[in-house]
């Protein structure tokens, strides 16, 4: 064989190697269009559903929405970031005053520009509570926003005669569109404007948790010291993951408003926040998945619960307290048996079927 046509077979030979099956089109996709296309894909599930169901599983479902998009913005505080916080229920407050604020004083204003208002509403007290809060660590971090949460709701009594006091506020929101009017009833509307709200707010969460920002959190949350020496901004980064927190936490406020149709400071007192972030440990920290199980859980535990409390004719504080108690013994058992919650159970689960069948 000559030199010539040998250097040739050498350098076809790699080629002939890697010419395997290549990267398939999803993953080839950038990462922002494949997390927009499963939000659609998820919104296009919740759309069916709401096709098969009645108005009362559809407030239900709205619930588990704006529930879940709150415990996915604590996720990627508290999983991503490693920051505590207490407050969250706050900043659900803060939105659904603002969206009360906007019904009441603007009526002629379309829903997704008071979500518009809601996001730089949010924006501006997750920059003021971040900043503030930059520099404390453990439970220094967990007593500021724990005076947060149990001091924002008196401001409702404070200035009662703009929010309302102990009475709240009531507020009544535009319909179904002439065009989907005899298609969807009001409660399936109302459910699929949070819905659509909801998948986007989770295609974004996703997209930053995946990106260089959710690396620069996570090295955070893992070792601080270590990643301020690797040139991490560690400070301006931790204000980030409060904004992005308060924006979620912020927009889920405001969609209870919008679907409930009333605001009251008795609805985001301490017990939600602490509920918020039992939640997330239950469907497990680190995923947004988890996020899913906790707020199915949240929303159908305390219906379950009231449920059984009426019908064993229990007093109005059985009833009330009957929820906590029922959230607190599934949080127990999971926590015993899945230490990694419902989401870090399922994927043991998938390994082990996966490891079977191999």
């Amino acid at each position: 064989m000559s030199q010539p046509t040998a250097q040739r077979e050498k350098r076809t030979e790699p080629t002939e190697t890697t010419a395997g099956p290549g990267p398939s089109r999803w993953a080839a996709l950038p990462l922002p269009v494949r997390h927009l296309s499963a939000a659609a894909l998820g919104l296009a599930v919740v759309t069916g559903l709401l096709f098969v169901t009645g108005d009362l599983t559809a407030l239900r479902i709205a619930a588990i929405g704006y529930t879940m998009l709150a415990i996915a913005g604590l996720q990627l505080l508290v999983g991503g970031s490693g920051q505590v916080s207490l407050g969250h229920g706050a900043f659900m407050m803060i939105g659904a005053y603002a969206m009360a604020l906007l019904v009441l004083h603007q009526p002629m204003l379309p829903i997704s520009a008071n979500l518009g208002v809601i996001v730089v509403v949010s924006i501006v007290a997750g920059v003021a509570v971040g900043a503030a809060t930059a520099r404390l660590h453990g439970p220094y971090l967990a007593g500021a926003t724990l005076i947060l949460a149990v001091g924002l709701p008196g401001l409702a009594h404070r200035f009662h005669d703009l929010l309302g006091g102990s009475n709240g506020l009531n507020i009544r929101t535009a319909g179904v569109p002439p065009l989907l009017q005899g298609v969807l009833s009001t409660s399936e509307w109302r459910a699929l404007v949070v819905w659509t709200t909801v998948v986007i707010g989770l295609a974004v969460l996703a997209t930053i948790s995946a990106g260089r920002l959710g690396r620069r959190m996570r090295a955070i949350r893992d070792d601080e010291t270590a990643a301020a020496m690797a040139g991490v901004p560690v400070g301006r980064t931790k204000v980030v993951a409060f904004v992005i927190a308060s924006t979620a936490g912020g927009l889920a406020g405001g969609l209870q408003a919008y679907v409930l149709g009333t605001v009251t400071p008795s609805s985001f007192t301490l017990v939600l926040s602490l509920t918020l972030l039992a939640a997330l440990v239950l469907g497990g920290i680190g995923s947004l998945w988890g996020a899913l199980w906790a707020s199915i859980a949240i929303v159908y535990l305390q219906i379950w619960a009231t449920d059984l409390a009426r019908a064993m004719d229990l007093s109005r504080d059985a009833e009330n307290n009957l929820p906590i108690v029922f959230f607190g013994v599934v949080l127990i058992l999971v926590l015993r048996f899945w230490p990694l919650g419902v989401h870090g159970a399922l994927q043991s689960l998938r390994a082990r079927l996966r490891a079977r069948n191999s």
